[in-house]
């Protein structure tokens, strides 16, 4: 934004990440970056739980839950992070967008009802959509390489070395 700012700047991001970069957000709201955040809230890190899973590693500390004492796992009741109130705390304008409907209303707000607009205040708006963590995203299509223990008492870690020596063999290297 600050490199270009003619163009409005969107950025998407997952809670998990956002816990990750939310000092970002500070800056933009100290240098009044008119940035739009759309910030999807899933109760985890849904993205590196589904590539834990793909290791067999079954998505380990990848939630935002309490430790349950009776199973002494991390599968207690969700964790009541509110990254809407953080995001507020900073400074930035938050906007919470249930569905489509709300979620467009929202985008042409933080835009200022503009088409081609350049943000509709100063400094960021943080838009932030609930979505449901059991519902997938859609597949890239595309095979990181993260290797997999190779030992493991795990049949699941074990399934997900056999696949992963099956897929090494076929990666392409383009550098």
């Amino acid at each position: 934004q600050l490199a270009a700012p003619d163009r409005q700047v969107f950025v998407l991001v997952g809670d998990g990440s956002y816990l990750m970069m939310s000092s970002e957000l500070v800056t933009a709201v100290a240098e009044r970056v008119p940035l739009i955040v759309v910030l999807v809230v899933n109760d985890g890190f849904a993205s590196i739980g589904s590539l834990s899973a793909s290791v067999g590693s079954q998505r380990f500390g990848t939630a935002y839950r309490f430790r349950n004492s009776s199973t002494g796992r991390l599968d207690g009741e969700v964790l009541p992070v509110d990254l809407a109130a953080n995001a507020a705390s900073f400074g930035a304008r938050v906007i919470r967008a249930d569905g489509i409907a709300e979620l467009t209303a929202a985008l042409a707000d933080a835009r200022g009802g503009r088409a081609g607009g350049t943000g509709g205040t100063e400094g960021p708006v943080v838009i932030v959509v609930r979505t449901d963590p059991a519902v997938p995203a859609p597949d890239s299509e595309s095979w990181w390489d993260v290797p997999v223990a190779e030992v493991s008492g795990l049949d699941s870690v074990a399934a997900a070395r056999a696949a992963y020596e099956s897929d090494i063999v076929r990666q392409r290297r383009y550098l």
